[in-house]
Formats: structure tokens, C-alpha cells, sequence
């Protein structure tokens, strides 16, 4: 199996099987595959003439792991990143569009490997820009990027209380986005219980 195979069955992985939660934007979801994703690729899937929750309900892992690899992947230009990146990137762009790109463009420009455009195009610029980070800053740049993106989550929810849910558990505990973006990131740079609490003690 190729990478970016095994990178897209990280993902299927990840997100788990069909799911329609009433505060996610994304809707009817299964793998990662959202009914909107769905409708922008004309996919009816049972054949009704409609695309909707049925359709996703019918979605293949196969059928799941080629949309990653072709709209999330090569299209964004994930694959001109150096390899350790790209694991991150790739999750991120399945579960945030183009907004994984924007993070690694202000992570570089921030890093002093700018300046890059911040448009969420992984282009020849921000790629050479991310190989003379990488060769700069080894693991610290996937690092730099996965509290990034961890900070780009927590964002999100002290702005729409809606979303909250998903930064942070019941019990106040780590919500699935929180764990999400740590899974790429080194255990010394993960927030511990009691700072994660304090971050997200105004929520309460």
C-alpha cells in the first residue's frame, strides 16, 4: 500500500462509521465524507436523483479513501510538503477544507520562512518555504503546526458555543478535535487535564 493510501485509512479510521450530530456543520457525515462533499461531487449514490443522508449512508471506505486522495490531497498540494507534514496537513484538510493550508501559511510566515501568501494553496512557494523549515527546524515545525491547529480548534469553540462540544468532553475532559490534533503532535507539547480546563474554564 502506497502512503497516501495508508494516510487516507488513517482517516476513514479516525472518523469512524455514518454520524449526523445536530450541531456539526458538516451534517450526515461517514468516513470524513460529508453530505456537502457528496453534492459538490454530483455523487447520488442510490440513484433517486437526490443527494442526501441515503447516499452517505451508502458510501464505501474505497469510495471514501479516493475522495481523500483526490480532492483532499493531490488537489491542495499536500503531497509537495516534506513527508513528516504531511500526516497533519492531510487530516486537517478532510476536517477543516482549506484552513489546514491558511495554518501552515501563518505557521511559516510566523517561523521566519516567509513571506507566503496566506490562501490555503499549497503552491511551489509555500512548499519550498516548508522544506527550509522542515530542514531547519526538524520535528519542531510538525510540532509548531499541531498547536497551531490545536489553538485553531479551541478558537473556534470560544466563538461559536455550539461547537463546543466537539473541543470538549461532558465531563470537561478533551473533546475529539483536542485529542485529534494531538495525535500529531509530540507528548511533551500536549496540554495536560488541568490545562486543558483552564483553557476552556469560560465555557462553563
Amino acid at each position: 500500500m502506497h502512503r497516501v493510501d495508508e494516510l487516507a485509512a488513517a482517516i476513514v479510521a479516525r472518523e469512524g462509521g455514518f454520524v449526523e450530530h445536530p450541531d456539526d456543520p458538516g451534517g450526515a457525515t461517514r468516513y470524513g465524507v460529508t453530505v456537502h462533499t457528496l453534492r459538490r461531487l454530483g455523487l447520488d449514490l442510490d440513484g433517486d436523483g437526490g443527494i442526501d443522508a441515503d447516499d452517505v449512508r451508502r458510501l464505501t471506505v474505497e469510495d471514501a479513501i479516493a475522495i481523500f486522495k483526490d480532492r483532499y490531497f493531490r488537489r491542495p498540494g499536500i503531497w509537495r510538503l516534506p513527508e513528516p507534514l504531511q500526516p497533519s496537513l492531510f487530516d486537517m484538510q478532510v476536517n477543516a477544507g482549506a484552513n489546514a493550508g491558511r495554518l501552515l501559511q501563518r505557521v511559516l510566515n510566523d517561523s521566519g520562512f516567509g513571506p507566503v501568501t496566506v490562501d490555503g494553496v499549497i503552491g511551489p512557494k509555500t512548499a519550498t518555504a516548508a522544506h527550509a523549515a522542515h530542514a531547519a527546524m526538524g520535528a519542531l515545525l510538525v510540532d509548531a503546526y499541531g498547536i497551531a491547529r490545536r489553538d485553531y480548534y479551541y478558537r473556534i469553540a470560544d466563538h461559536r458555543p455550539k461547537l463546543r462540544t466537539f473541543a470538549m468532553r461532558r465531563d470537561g475532559g478533551k473533546g475529539g478535535w483536542i485529542r485529534r490534533a494531538e495525535e500529531f503532535i509530540s507528548t511533551p507539547f500536549h496540554l495536560s487535564e488541568s490545562a486543558h480546563r483552564k483553557r476552556t474554564a469560560s465555557w462553563a
